[in-house]
């Protein structure tokens, strides 16, 4: 079982930043990939960006590349995702997952509003 949490969610202005936090907690060693996705209302939960356990290897969303980026603090067991430049269409509710073999955890999610 593998447990994640997210934190730093909030209200931002256009063009402005944030940074999100998730962490985990169990059996992470198990952990093949960890990946942030989001769910604007009436829309369906999409890809942001993921991370590997193994290499750091990162892959975006077309819609996120250049103004987003995935990291990992494995000592701290925390991936983050950096959002800069944010724009409106970015609001969404913001969840971290944890990829363990044919199991997917999900956080509860954080709220990311980008309006002025």
């Amino acid at each position: 079982q593998v447990q994640v949490v997210e934190s730093g969610g909030g209200l931002v202005q256009p063009g402005g930043s944030l940074r999100l936090s998730c962490a985990a907690s169990g059996s992470i060693s198990s952990i093949a990939a960890m990946g942030w996705y989001r769910q604007a209302p009436g829309k369906q939960r999409e890809l942001v960006a993921t991370i590997t356990s193994t290499g750091g290897i990162t892959n975006y969303a077309n819609s996120v590349k250049d103004r987003f980026t995935i990291s990992r603090d494995n000592a701290k067991n925390t991936v983050y995702l950096q959002m800069n430049s944010l724009k409106p269409e970015d609001t969404a509710v913001y969840f971290c997952s944890a990829h363990s073999g044919a199991f997917v955890y999900w956080g509860q999610g954080t709220q990311v509003t980008v309006s002025s």
